[in-house]
């Protein structure tokens, strides 16, 4: 079964964890602009992060026959710091046009403070003027107010809810983003936030529409095959694969082709690897020898090329 990882954070995972996620099923994937663990205090390093997010991390993931699509925003962590917000925002607006760009996010809130009410409200007028999705991550402390809050700015704010995905949801938010008529996504953590029985509860009890899991895999503790585990865990538990295959590949991709940037289509179609290309020069070997993979939808053919090693 293909699979679709619509939250992971692959900039803080190695080429060990692309080439796992891909033996495990894993052919696409979206990465949500995120924080990097401590502030950043100047604009000009969110630019720089924006263009790995469009440039070098699409190419690392191409390079395991992985496809990569990224969503851009002020994620809420950040959004408390004024003095850069302003030149953030800007550059969000402007990134926003990029290839690759599916959705506006994450954004949403974290201190649920005015000023995460001002920068929520004003990326999504910018996913409104873009004509994208937005992709929403709740607070980790009192999560259904969270919830609850982001649903009524999102209703006043004339958002429409089928371009909506609300992440992080659990057992208290779940029902709710159902009704609102939005997506509901599901981080799946090693021991903390949803676990893959708690999951399968929630699939067993609401079905399978509009429901999304991720492993949100970052640079703390987390696992990027948390989405092929799950899907295991509900097979184990007698839930069809119609119903799974619907989870884990086709509402990822029906959410975030509203974005008319990722093609359904395409995604049928293998991606060839070929690790003998670069990027600006750079490449994801060190002296290994490369590999060349021209996929059919039944097999793969793989060929070692024989090439001048790098330093």
């Amino acid at each position: 079964m293909r699979l679709f990882d619509p939250h992971i954070h692959m900039t803080s995972r190695t080429t060990d964890d692309y080439a796992a996620m891909r033996r495990a099923g894993i052919v696409a994937v979206t990465e949500p602009a995120f924080w990097l663990g401590q502030p950043r205090t100047h604009v000009g390093s969110f630019e720089d992060y924006f263009l790995s997010l469009i440039g070098w991390e699409r190419f690392r993931a191409s390079q395991f026959g992985i496809r990569h699509f990224c969503t851009l925003g002020l994620n809420p962590k950040e959004a408390n710091t004024p003095d850069i917000v302003g030149g953030v925002l800007d550059l969000v607006d402007l990134y926003l046009e990029k290839e690759g760009v599916v959705a506006v996010g994450e954004i949403g809130y974290d201190d649920m403070s005015r000023a995460e009410d001002d920068i929520l409200a004003r990326q999504v007028e910018m996913a409104k003027s873009h004509g994208l999705p937005v992709m929403i991550h709740t607070p980790h402390r009192d999560k259904k107010a969270g919830t609850r809050r982001t649903l009524d700015l999102l209703r006043e704010a004339g958002m429409p809810p089928h371009l909506v995905l609300i992440d992080h949801n659990n057992e208290q938010t779940l029902e709710m983003v159902l009704e609102s008529g939005c997506w509901a996504g599901h981080t799946i953590y090693p021991g903390s936030k949803m676990d893959e029985p708690r999951m399968v509860g929630l699939v067993q009890a609401f079905g399978p529409e509009r429901i999304m899991v991720n492993s949100s895999a970052d640079w703390g503790i987390s696992d990027p095959l948390k989405v092929p585990k799950t899907a295991q865990a509900m097979r184990d538990a007698g839930i069809t694969d119609e119903a799974i295959e619907t989870i884990v590949w086709r509402n990822p991709i029906a959410f975030y082709a509203q974005s008319g940037r990722l093609d359904p289509a395409e995604l049928e179609i293998p991606l060839p690897v070929d690790q003998r290309l670069l990027f600006e020069g750079n490449t994801v070997l060190r002296g290994q020898t490369p590999m060349v993979e021209t996929p059919t939808v039944e097999t793969p053919t793989v060929e070692r090329a024989v090439v001048e090693a790098d330093d």
